[in-house]
């Protein structure tokens, strides 16, 4: 819905909201706010609630700390699960002092793609995400074990599937909070599972995905689980990722759908795609963005981790769903749900306008499975990897005028500072592996 300052001031007096949520993400996707009493609401509707963005992952030092809270109205909704002292949410843009955009925002960041797309004649990228998540059981001071709450497999139903109850008002909750679920059910591995919501444009659709995460973490914890969008939490199980269905449209024309040609696909989406796979390697750093992700990227376990496209196939890191006309799109599937939601749509959309800009061309499909190919096959198809790990990762990242001017001096400085922070920190810890490999070997 579309809200006015005083819609959200009528409302709010309406359903007796007591606290508002003033909600914000810093660079490495966590969830930010600043909570104020609704009698500071009409202040915060000016635009003039003020924070310390020093405190911020990724924002600014110390002696430039002041930035401004400017809500997006149309982000207004009362959280349904607080029925005492109720307490609704705004998403907010961050702004300087000045008066202008924060370049760090990462809404901001995927602001400057979608302005970019608009000026080549695309009025949207809609985008329809696929995050999963595990379930786990949580101890007597409700801490997270590694005790998955069910064995249950792909589609299974309650017994086996004992995450049912939970997902089921994880899905009501959403819906009171003006999703379109269309589909939930238990994933592959135990523990597992999915929530399918319709297609947004990119900015309501990363949104979408971090009010996702608030609920599903909110709803499990109130079950006695911890739910985790940790990419690999478990070994020798299928990791979660969060395929990205998109597409670009030009007013109500779906730019990649041409009738004419054998897959239905435009020349518009075979340039998007070439773009994507050409600066996949890049943008991974910032759509896999832990230590962690890269232990899904293996094979054995559906996830993707060859730079490669096909209509049918699952086993490349694009997909082309079987739907046509408004319904064409590409499936992008190496993304997880560790990622940043504005930051990955941003660089995908910019590799993706870029092959358009170009007119790069589109590598012919696999559809073999890649996975049972061997290297010297994937050389010959000139099928690449994805990384192998994070720093191989942030290598890549650095080289690609595309995706470093996709991510802007600001935000790509600090995100690379912090993430080869993460890599050393990892790279120095003396793992509990070793200990089990070498202890007693040597």
């Amino acid at each position: 819905m579309s809200y006015s300052k005083e819609d959200i001031l009528r409302i709010s007096k309406e359903e007796n909201v007591r606290f508002i949520r003033l909600q914000f993400t810093d660079l490495l996707g966590a969830i930010k706010n600043v909570e104020i009493p609704v009698s500071q609401l009409e202040k915060a509707l000016d635009n003039k609630m003020m924070f310390d963005g020093s405190s911020i992952e990724g924002y600014v030092r110390i002696e430039e700390s002041d930035m401004y809270l400017y809500p997006d109205l149309d982000t207004w909704v009362i959280f349904p699960w607080v029925t005492e002292n109720r307490v609704a949410r705004l998403i907010c843009d961050i702004y300087l002092p000045d008066g202008k955009p924060f370049p760090g925002d990462p809404r901001a960041v995927l602001r400057r793609a979608l302005e970019e797309a608009e000026e080549m004649g695309y009025s949207a990228m809609n985008v329809g995400p696929e995050p999963e998540f595990f379930l786990f059981r949580t101890d007597a001071n409700g801490n997270p074990t590694e005790e998955l709450n069910d064995q249950g497999g792909y589609f299974d139903l309650a017994p086996t599937d004992l995450g049912e109850n939970c997902r089921r008002e994880i899905v009501i909750t959403l819906e009171e909070m003006g999703f379109e679920i269309e589909a939930s059910h238990h994933e592959v591995a135990p523990g597992q599972h999915e929530i399918d919501f319709k297609y947004e444009n990119a900015m309501k659709a990363a949104d979408q995905i971090q009010t996702f995460k608030l609920v599903v973490k909110t709803i499990a914890r109130q079950h006695g689980l911890h739910a985790t969008f940790m990419p690999k939490p478990l070994f020798g199980m299928n990791g979660s990722g969060m395929h990205c269905h998109q597409s670009l449209f030009r007013g109500s024309e779906n730019a990649f759908y041409d009738e004419s040609d054998a897959l239905g696909l435009s020349d518009t989406a075979r340039y998007y795609m070439a773009g994507i796979l050409k600066h996949a390697r890049a943008f991974a750093a910032v759509t896999n963005p832990t230590v962690n992700s890269y232990k899904r990227l293996v094979p054995g376990y559906e996830a993707p981790c060859y730079v490669a496209w096909s209509a049918s196939n699952r086993s490349p890191m694009i997909r082309i769903p079987a739907s046509r006309g408004l319904s064409t799109r590409i499936e992008v599937r190496n993304p997880d749900p560790a990622a940043n939601p504005y930051l990955a749509l941003a660089v995908m959309l910019k590799s993706g306008l870029d092959g358009i800009r170009r007119q790069l061309t589109l590598s012919a499909p696999i559809d073999r499975n890649i996975y049972v190919m061997s290297e010297e096959e994937r050389i010959e198809e000139g099928i690449p990897s994805l990384p192998a790990d994070l720093k191989e990762a942030l290598n890549e990242l650095i080289r690609d005028e595309v995706v470093v001017q996709a991510m802007g001096e600001h935000a790509l400085t600090h995100f690379y500072e912090l993430k080869e922070i993460e890599w050393d920190m990892y790279r120095t810890q003396v793992h509990q592996w070793e200990r089990d490999q070498y202890m007693t070997l040597y």
